[in-house]
């Protein structure tokens, strides 16, 4: 890659042909790119783009192989992450670093908190956090431990610390992906008051929407490689005068089209075959109202709804994670008493669910067990000795289908990328005597490329005479991947729909409370 012209006076931060080669792989090659003072620049890419890599060159975690980081116009080399922040340069990732019994104002000045002969100066120490807490709009007593505080004022705390070295460029790692609709307005007001202060912002994020939502410019990785950056984002040298898209920044992480990451294969389901699940005036833990539908065999059922619409509620009823109160579920058109995971598992009814990290995965044991962690009590020598053949036969096929990037089936789980670890689940299932697959957000904070080989995945199964159920709050992946959709409002179903009659009003119009009115982050178009 060759270097770009020489940055304007206002950029705080540059990268000139930053370099990182680790033993057998180049994860960078020539990056350059600026971020301007007072402006927010998305950084983007798949996962394996390099955006995690060049993070930790600018932290100071790792030192690049060639190039230079040049700050407000002096070229850098950050040794420490120390270092980096002395210079005034923070990394936000999104697991926090931040000691939990601490209190907030001794996480806010850790490294450098005052003191007199080795005494900390409390009084001053509290003014000051006081101070800082103010700039990122928090109220909270800087006393207060830290693991009394939610997730998204954590954040601001981390974000308060870096201030409090100084900081005047900031690189936010995915910050949104655990917080909810409120604590995310709440971040993104800071990062505005953040830009008016002049700071640089390297934002990095998943969610397209966010781009155009708070995002001045954006630059795009490729396994490795600067693509292109877009110095505005209302505008692009590409198309001179034009607005640049959303579909044109996908194209440039992924090498094609946005249609191309749905690439819907119509399929038509066996009307005469019983329904691979039948739902009867269902109720359960955590539902406020019964609920009845049907999935024919090789039908991929969309399940649509605001937070707190009973989606999640309702696929852990059928699996049996959540206690049934009344109704029937039907496999295959026999009745079937799931009333635990285990018998679930029996009937064929299987489950990836929301929250992978916590209830998907075992994230210290290795992918080879987490793929044969359900099937190896069936192929297990008398159901207690595990066949060691059998476990790494099944698991490396299981790689190879579903292309899970692993260095090995050793390799620890919680080390893998977010869509890999998916994968990885969908590889566990795949071992199984499968009837009906039950998916709850499969691709939440999954890169656009994993996205399509997840939904490849679930094309598949359809193939095979599979029902499939997918709850998603992304309104163009429900509308792009399923056959039929249902909406759910407040624990009801408010609209069964197919693929080809749907509409993205309609379905918001059917999701939305009587009198409520859309949320910020769910009004976006058909993708077709």
């Amino acid at each position: 890659m060759t270097s770009s012209p020489a940055a304007p006076a206002s950029d705080l931060l540059r990268f000139e042909a930053v370099t990182k080669t680790y033993p057998g792989v180049r994860a960078l090659e020539g990056v350059s790119f600026s971020v301007a003072a007072g402006s927010v620049h998305a950084l983007l890419g798949e996962n394996g783009a390099g955006k995690s890599t060049l993070l930790k060159t600018l932290s100071g975690a790792h030192l690049p192989t060639s190039g230079n980081l040049v700050v407000d116009g002096k070229p850098v080399v950050f040794r420490s992450t120390t270092e980096a922040l002395a210079a005034g340069v923070a990394v936000i990732y999104q697991e926090l670093h931040l000691v939990p019994h601490l209190s907030v104002a001794e996480n806010l000045y850790l490294g450098h908190l005052p003191t007199t002969v080795g005494v900390i100066r409390k009084s001053e120490l509290y003014d000051l956090a006081s101070r800082q807490l103010q700039r990122v709009g928090e109220t909270f007593h800087p006393k207060t431990p830290l693991y009394r505080l939610s997730l998204g004022q954590r954040q601001m705390v981390e974000i308060a610390k870096a201030l409090s070295w100084g900081a005047r460029i900031l690189a936010f790692d995915e910050p949104t992906s655990s917080l909810s609709a409120r604590e995310i307005t709440k971040l993104f007001e800071v990062i505005g008051d953040l830009k008016q202060q002049n700071c640089a912002i390297l934002y990095v994020t998943h969610r397209m929407e966010e781009v155009f939502r708070i995002c001045d410019a954006a630059t795009v990785l490729r396994d490795g490689k600067h693509v292109v950056t877009y110095n505005s984002l209302e505008s692009s040298s590409a198309q001179p005068g034009g607005k640049v898209t959303h579909d044109q920044i996908v194209k440039a992480m992924v090498g094609r089209e946005l249609a191309d990451i749905y690439a819907y294969r119509p399929r038509t389901p066996d009307a005469a075959a019983p329904p691979a699940l039948e739902i009867q005036n269902l109720r359960g833990a955590g539902m406020k109202h019964a609920v009845s539908f049907k999935v024919a065999p090789g039908e991929i059922l969309g399940l649509f709804g605001l937070v707190g619409a009973g989606r999640s509620e309702t696929l852990k009823v059928i699996f049996g994670g959540n206690r049934k109160k009344q109704g029937r579920i039907l496999v295959d058109g026999h009745d079937s008493d799931i009333s635990n995971p285990r018998r679930a598992i029996h009937d064929g009814v299987l489950l990836c669910p929301e929250d992978r990290k916590k209830e998907g995965i075992v994230p210290v044991r290795s992918v080879l067990e987490n793929i044969n962690i359900s099937a190896r009590h069936r192929e297990s020598l008398g159901g207690v000795i595990i066949r060691p053949r059998w476990e790494k036969q099944n698991a490396l096929k299981r790689i190879k289908e579903l292309a899970v990037k692993t260095p090995s089936p050793a390799q620890e789980i919680r080390f893998l990328s977010g869509g890999n670890q998916q994968k990885a689940i969908l590889g566990r299932w795949l071992s199984e005597k499968i009837r009906v697959m039950l998916l709850d957000e499969p691709t939440r904070g999954i890169d656009v490329g994993a996205k399509a080989e997840i939904y490849n995945i679930l094309y598949s199964l359809a193939e095979r005479g599979i029902g499939v159920v997918v709850v998603s709050s992304d309104l163009p992946e429900v509308m792009g991947v399923s056959d039929r959709i249902l909406v759910m409002r407040e624990g009801q179903i408010a609209l069964d729909v197919k693929r080809g009659q749907a509409t993205p009003e309609q379905i918001l119009a059917a999701a939305l409370p009587l009198g409520g009115s859309a949320p910020a982050d769910s009004s976006k178009g058909n993708p077709s």
